[in-house]
Protein backbone atom coordinates (compact mmCIF):
# COMPACT_ATOMS: atom_id res chain seq x y z
CA UNK A 1 0.00 0.00 0.00
CA UNK A 2 2.60 2.38 0.72
CA UNK A 3 4.29 1.81 -2.49
CA UNK A 4 1.19 2.62 -4.53
CA UNK A 5 1.15 5.47 -2.32
CA UNK A 6 4.56 6.84 -3.08
CA UNK A 7 4.03 6.07 -6.95
CA UNK A 8 0.60 8.38 -6.61
CA UNK A 9 2.64 11.08 -4.87
CA UNK A 10 5.07 10.97 -7.50
CA UNK A 11 3.14 11.34 -10.26
CA UNK A 12 1.24 14.19 -9.06
CA UNK A 13 4.59 15.78 -8.13
CA UNK A 14 5.89 14.82 -12.11
CA UNK A 15 2.58 16.57 -13.34
CA UNK A 16 2.95 19.47 -11.31
CA UNK A 17 6.97 19.77 -11.70
CA UNK A 18 7.12 22.78 -15.17
CA UNK A 19 8.92 21.19 -17.95
CA UNK A 20 10.95 23.82 -20.68
CA UNK A 21 7.65 24.49 -22.42
CA UNK A 22 5.93 25.65 -19.60
CA UNK A 23 8.18 29.23 -20.02
CA UNK A 24 9.49 31.04 -22.87
CA UNK A 25 13.10 32.57 -22.08
CA UNK A 26 12.88 35.65 -20.07
CA UNK A 27 10.54 33.84 -17.40
CA UNK A 28 13.21 33.31 -14.95
CA UNK A 29 17.00 33.60 -14.20
CA UNK A 30 19.19 31.38 -15.74
CA UNK A 31 23.05 31.52 -13.97
CA UNK A 32 25.32 28.53 -13.70
CA UNK A 33 24.16 25.29 -13.14
CA UNK A 34 20.87 25.81 -14.71
CA UNK A 35 19.85 22.72 -16.62
CA UNK A 36 16.64 24.02 -19.20
CA UNK A 37 15.27 24.55 -22.28
CA UNK A 38 15.53 28.20 -21.73
CA UNK A 39 19.54 27.89 -21.95
CA UNK A 40 19.30 26.58 -25.14
CA UNK A 41 17.32 29.72 -26.09
CA UNK A 42 19.56 31.52 -24.23
CA UNK A 43 22.54 30.10 -26.00
CA UNK A 44 20.90 30.72 -29.16
CA UNK A 45 20.75 34.24 -28.83
CA UNK A 46 23.59 34.70 -27.36
CA UNK A 47 25.35 32.90 -30.43
CA UNK A 48 23.54 35.45 -32.62
CA UNK A 49 25.20 38.32 -31.24
CA UNK A 50 28.42 36.65 -31.45
CA UNK A 51 29.51 35.79 -27.90
CA UNK A 52 28.51 32.07 -27.45
CA UNK A 53 30.49 30.09 -30.32
CA UNK A 54 30.48 26.72 -29.24
CA UNK A 55 29.50 24.26 -31.77
CA UNK A 56 25.80 23.73 -30.28
CA UNK A 57 23.13 24.39 -27.87
CA UNK A 58 23.19 22.45 -24.92
CA UNK A 59 20.67 23.56 -22.29
CA UNK A 60 23.00 23.31 -19.80
CA UNK A 61 24.31 26.68 -18.23
CA UNK A 62 28.28 26.07 -17.46
CA UNK A 63 31.17 27.49 -17.91
CA UNK A 64 31.17 28.31 -21.53
CA UNK A 65 27.59 30.06 -21.13
CA UNK A 66 28.28 31.80 -18.27
CA UNK A 67 31.55 33.55 -19.88
CA UNK A 68 29.41 34.11 -23.14
CA UNK A 69 26.95 36.04 -20.82
CA UNK A 70 29.75 37.78 -19.04
CA UNK A 71 30.94 39.06 -22.66
CA UNK A 72 27.75 40.38 -23.48
CA UNK A 73 26.99 42.41 -20.45
CA UNK A 74 30.62 43.87 -20.81
CA UNK A 75 29.82 44.80 -24.68
CA UNK A 76 26.28 46.26 -23.71
CA UNK A 77 27.66 48.59 -20.61
CA UNK A 78 25.98 45.95 -18.04
CA UNK A 79 26.51 44.84 -14.73
CA UNK A 80 29.53 42.05 -15.52
CA UNK A 81 27.95 39.34 -13.40
CA UNK A 82 27.40 36.16 -15.69
CA UNK A 83 23.69 35.82 -14.66
CA UNK A 84 20.77 36.19 -17.23
CA UNK A 85 18.48 38.19 -15.50
CA UNK A 86 16.28 40.67 -16.70
CA UNK A 87 18.98 43.29 -17.84
CA UNK A 88 20.49 40.78 -19.83
CA UNK A 89 17.71 39.54 -21.26
CA UNK A 90 16.11 43.31 -21.97
CA UNK A 91 19.49 43.91 -24.25
CA UNK A 92 18.75 40.98 -25.60
CA UNK A 93 15.72 42.09 -26.56
CA UNK A 94 13.41 39.20 -24.81
CA UNK A 95 10.65 40.29 -22.79
CA UNK A 96 10.89 39.37 -19.66
CA UNK A 97 7.78 37.20 -17.99
CA UNK A 98 5.87 37.14 -21.30
CA UNK A 99 4.10 40.34 -20.00
CA UNK A 100 4.89 43.12 -23.09
CA UNK A 101 3.47 39.84 -25.91
CA UNK A 102 3.14 41.62 -29.17
CA UNK A 103 -0.18 41.17 -30.21
CA UNK A 104 -0.22 39.52 -34.27
CA UNK A 105 -3.99 39.73 -35.79
CA UNK A 106 -4.56 36.35 -38.11
CA UNK A 107 -6.48 37.12 -41.40
CA UNK A 108 -9.82 36.25 -39.58
CA UNK A 109 -9.36 39.48 -37.16
CA UNK A 110 -8.26 36.83 -33.88
CA UNK A 111 -4.88 37.47 -32.54
CA UNK A 112 -1.63 35.59 -31.74
CA UNK A 113 0.34 36.49 -29.02
CA UNK A 114 4.55 36.63 -29.38
CA UNK A 115 6.43 36.93 -26.45
CA UNK A 116 9.77 36.12 -27.34
CA UNK A 117 12.19 36.51 -30.37
CA UNK A 118 11.74 33.76 -33.09
CA UNK A 119 14.67 32.42 -35.00
CA UNK A 120 16.50 29.56 -37.18
CA UNK A 121 16.26 26.56 -34.67
CA UNK A 122 13.17 27.90 -32.16
CA UNK A 123 10.53 25.44 -31.47
CA UNK A 124 7.10 25.48 -30.09
CA UNK A 125 3.72 26.93 -30.55
CA UNK A 126 4.72 30.12 -30.98
CA UNK A 127 6.77 29.28 -34.34
CA UNK A 128 3.74 27.61 -35.12
CA UNK A 129 1.47 30.46 -34.75
CA UNK A 130 4.47 32.22 -36.62
CA UNK A 131 3.90 30.01 -39.65
CA UNK A 132 0.61 30.25 -39.89
CA UNK A 133 0.32 33.42 -39.67
CA UNK A 134 2.90 33.81 -42.57
CA UNK A 135 1.08 31.42 -44.31
CA UNK A 136 -2.47 33.45 -44.21
CA UNK A 137 -0.61 36.57 -45.93
CA UNK A 138 0.88 34.11 -48.91
CA UNK A 139 4.29 33.95 -47.43
CA UNK A 140 4.89 30.58 -46.44
CA UNK A 141 8.40 29.34 -49.18
CA UNK A 142 7.29 25.73 -49.06
CA UNK A 143 7.37 25.85 -45.18
CA UNK A 144 4.67 23.23 -43.31
CA UNK A 145 2.97 24.70 -40.10
CA UNK A 146 5.04 22.48 -37.82
CA UNK A 147 6.65 24.07 -35.01
CA UNK A 148 10.02 24.46 -36.12
CA UNK A 149 11.66 27.39 -37.38
CA UNK A 150 13.91 25.93 -40.19
CA UNK A 151 15.48 27.08 -43.57
CA UNK A 152 12.13 27.58 -45.07
CA UNK A 153 10.77 29.61 -42.48
CA UNK A 154 13.55 31.82 -42.44
CA UNK A 155 12.83 32.47 -46.00
CA UNK A 156 9.33 32.78 -45.13
CA UNK A 157 10.25 35.80 -42.78
CA UNK A 158 12.58 37.42 -45.31
CA UNK A 159 10.33 37.32 -47.86
CA UNK A 160 7.53 39.00 -45.37
CA UNK A 161 10.26 41.45 -44.21
CA UNK A 162 11.37 42.55 -47.96
CA UNK A 163 7.93 43.26 -48.57
CA UNK A 164 6.88 45.19 -45.67
CA UNK A 165 10.11 47.28 -46.27
CA UNK A 166 11.88 46.80 -43.05
CA UNK A 167 15.27 45.39 -42.75
CA UNK A 168 15.63 41.66 -44.04
CA UNK A 169 17.53 39.66 -41.09
CA UNK A 170 15.33 36.36 -40.98
CA UNK A 171 14.55 37.40 -37.51
CA UNK A 172 11.03 37.08 -35.78
CA UNK A 173 11.11 40.23 -33.86
CA UNK A 174 8.81 43.13 -32.66
CA UNK A 175 9.22 45.18 -36.16
CA UNK A 176 7.90 41.78 -37.89
CA UNK A 177 5.29 41.36 -35.41
CA UNK A 178 4.12 44.90 -35.44
CA UNK A 179 4.35 44.62 -39.83
CA UNK A 180 2.10 41.71 -39.82
CA UNK A 181 -0.60 43.00 -37.69
CA UNK A 182 -0.43 46.06 -40.24
CA UNK A 183 1.07 48.71 -38.50
CA UNK A 184 3.71 51.55 -40.52
CA UNK A 185 7.19 50.90 -39.49
CA UNK A 186 10.47 52.78 -40.76
CA UNK A 187 11.89 51.02 -43.03
CA UNK A 188 15.41 51.64 -41.78
CA UNK A 189 14.22 49.83 -38.62
CA UNK A 190 15.07 46.39 -37.91
CA UNK A 191 13.79 43.40 -36.13
CA UNK A 192 17.15 41.51 -35.57
CA UNK A 193 18.28 40.02 -32.29
CA UNK A 194 15.20 40.85 -31.09
CA UNK A 195 15.18 44.83 -30.23
CA UNK A 196 12.17 45.38 -28.26
CA UNK A 197 10.34 48.66 -29.72
CA UNK A 198 10.60 51.38 -27.10
CA UNK A 199 9.68 55.30 -27.23
CA UNK A 200 13.07 55.69 -26.43
CA UNK A 201 14.87 53.73 -29.60
CA UNK A 202 17.40 55.91 -31.51
CA UNK A 203 15.77 54.75 -34.86
CA UNK A 204 13.09 57.14 -36.82
CA UNK A 205 12.25 57.94 -40.08
CA UNK A 206 14.34 60.43 -42.08
CA UNK A 207 13.26 64.67 -40.69
CA UNK A 208 13.67 67.52 -42.77
CA UNK A 209 16.42 68.35 -40.63
CA UNK A 210 18.35 65.53 -41.82
CA UNK A 211 20.80 66.45 -45.04
CA UNK A 212 21.73 62.64 -45.36
CA UNK A 213 19.52 60.78 -48.71
CA UNK A 214 19.12 57.39 -46.74
CA UNK A 215 18.59 54.25 -49.21
CA UNK A 216 15.55 51.96 -48.33
CA UNK A 217 15.46 48.53 -48.08
CA UNK A 218 12.10 48.80 -49.84
CA UNK A 219 13.59 50.38 -52.95
CA UNK A 220 16.93 48.55 -53.89
CA UNK A 221 18.01 46.74 -50.93
CA UNK A 222 21.06 48.31 -50.96
CA UNK A 223 21.25 48.85 -47.06
CA UNK A 224 19.89 45.71 -46.34
CA UNK A 225 22.34 44.03 -48.40
CA UNK A 226 25.55 46.07 -46.68
CA UNK A 227 23.74 45.06 -43.54
CA UNK A 228 23.96 41.47 -44.69
CA UNK A 229 28.02 41.47 -44.93
CA UNK A 230 28.10 43.21 -41.80
CA UNK A 231 26.35 40.56 -39.85
CA UNK A 232 27.68 37.79 -41.77
CA UNK A 233 31.37 38.15 -40.38
CA UNK A 234 29.79 38.53 -36.46
CA UNK A 235 32.44 36.78 -34.56
CA UNK A 236 35.57 37.55 -36.51
CA UNK A 237 38.12 38.72 -33.94
CA UNK A 238 39.50 41.91 -33.28
CA UNK A 239 43.22 43.16 -34.52
CA UNK A 240 44.28 46.44 -34.35
CA UNK A 241 44.62 47.71 -37.85
CA UNK A 242 42.98 44.98 -39.09
CA UNK A 243 41.03 45.36 -42.27
CA UNK A 244 40.24 41.59 -43.35
CA UNK A 245 38.39 38.71 -41.86
CA UNK A 246 41.32 37.23 -39.94
CA UNK A 247 40.45 40.12 -37.75
CA UNK A 248 38.90 43.97 -38.05
CA UNK A 249 39.54 46.98 -35.71
CA UNK A 250 36.60 49.04 -35.71
CA UNK A 251 36.98 51.37 -38.68
CA UNK A 252 38.92 48.77 -40.40
CA UNK A 253 35.29 46.29 -40.29
CA UNK A 254 33.21 49.96 -41.45
CA UNK A 255 35.61 50.16 -44.54
CA UNK A 256 35.23 45.86 -44.91
CA UNK A 257 31.37 45.99 -45.35
CA UNK A 258 31.60 48.75 -47.51
CA UNK A 259 34.18 48.25 -50.23
CA UNK A 260 32.34 44.60 -50.21
CA UNK A 261 29.51 47.03 -51.69
CA UNK A 262 31.24 48.88 -53.93
CA UNK A 263 32.10 52.18 -51.59
CA UNK A 264 35.61 53.84 -50.61
CA UNK A 265 35.38 55.79 -47.36
CA UNK A 266 37.84 57.42 -45.39
CA UNK A 267 40.47 54.57 -42.90
CA UNK A 268 40.19 55.82 -39.38
CA UNK A 269 37.40 57.04 -36.88
CA UNK A 270 38.55 60.76 -37.13
CA UNK A 271 38.33 60.29 -40.95
CA UNK A 272 35.16 59.31 -41.26
CA UNK A 273 34.01 61.40 -38.30
CA UNK A 274 35.11 64.47 -40.40
CA UNK A 275 34.08 63.15 -43.90
CA UNK A 276 30.75 61.96 -43.00
CA UNK A 277 27.32 64.18 -43.73
CA UNK A 278 26.04 64.51 -39.46
CA UNK A 279 22.33 62.78 -39.12
CA UNK A 280 20.43 64.02 -36.00
CA UNK A 281 18.68 60.16 -36.16
CA UNK A 282 20.57 57.60 -37.76
CA UNK A 283 18.91 55.03 -40.01
CA UNK A 284 20.24 51.65 -40.76
CA UNK A 285 23.14 51.67 -42.72
CA UNK A 286 24.78 55.17 -41.10
CA UNK A 287 28.15 55.13 -39.07
CA UNK A 288 27.53 55.46 -35.44
CA UNK A 289 30.44 57.62 -33.31
CA UNK A 290 31.53 57.13 -30.04
CA UNK A 291 34.10 58.80 -27.53
CA UNK A 292 34.85 56.05 -25.00
CA UNK A 293 37.78 58.10 -23.32
CA UNK A 294 36.62 61.33 -24.05
CA UNK A 295 38.23 64.21 -26.65
CA UNK A 296 37.04 62.64 -29.94
CA UNK A 297 35.47 60.11 -31.30
CA UNK A 298 37.57 56.66 -31.08
CA UNK A 299 35.38 54.22 -32.27
CA UNK A 300 32.65 53.43 -34.23
CA UNK A 301 30.22 51.19 -35.82
CA UNK A 302 27.63 50.52 -38.03
CA UNK A 303 23.50 51.42 -37.36
CA UNK A 304 21.63 48.51 -37.44
CA UNK A 305 18.03 50.11 -36.29
CA UNK A 306 16.05 49.87 -33.33
CA UNK A 307 18.39 51.23 -31.21
CA UNK A 308 21.51 47.96 -32.25
CA UNK A 309 24.73 48.66 -34.04
CA UNK A 310 27.39 46.24 -35.58
CA UNK A 311 31.00 46.92 -34.57
CA UNK A 312 34.23 44.88 -33.61
CA UNK A 313 35.32 45.65 -30.26
CA UNK A 314 38.70 45.14 -28.76
CA UNK A 315 37.24 42.51 -25.79
CA UNK A 316 34.36 41.15 -28.46
CA UNK A 317 35.45 41.16 -32.24
CA UNK A 318 32.63 41.81 -34.28
CA UNK A 319 29.50 41.48 -32.25
CA UNK A 320 25.95 43.73 -31.83
CA UNK A 321 25.50 45.78 -28.76
CA UNK A 322 22.44 47.92 -27.51
CA UNK A 323 23.48 51.98 -28.01
CA UNK A 324 20.86 52.92 -25.58
CA UNK A 325 22.97 50.90 -22.68
CA UNK A 326 24.95 52.78 -20.28
CA UNK A 327 28.41 52.81 -21.75
CA UNK A 328 27.38 53.00 -25.10
CA UNK A 329 25.03 55.89 -24.83
CA UNK A 330 27.04 57.55 -22.39
CA UNK A 331 30.21 57.57 -24.70
CA UNK A 332 27.95 58.11 -27.84
CA UNK A 333 28.78 61.57 -29.75
CA UNK A 334 27.00 61.42 -33.10
CA UNK A 335 26.23 60.05 -36.48
CA UNK A 336 26.68 60.30 -40.33
CA UNK A 337 26.07 59.01 -43.70
CA UNK A 338 28.78 58.62 -46.16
Amino acid sequence: MKRVVMSVILAGSLFAMPTAFDAALGDQTLREGTRHGDVSELQDALRDTGHFTYHTSTGYFGSITNQAVRNFQRSNGLSVDGIAGPQTFNALGVSSGGSSATQVSNSSGSTISFNTVLRSGSRGDQVRQLQRALSDRGYNSGSNVDGVFGPKTAQSVRDFQRSAGISVDGIAGPQTYSAINGNSSSSGSSSNSGSTASSGSSSSSNSSSNTATHVSNSTGGATSAMLTTARSVIGTPYQWGGTTTAGFDCSGFINYVYNQHGKSIPRTVAQMWATVTKVSNPQAGDIVFFAPSGGGPSHNGIYLGGGQFIHSGSSTGVTISNMNSGYWSNSYVGAGSL
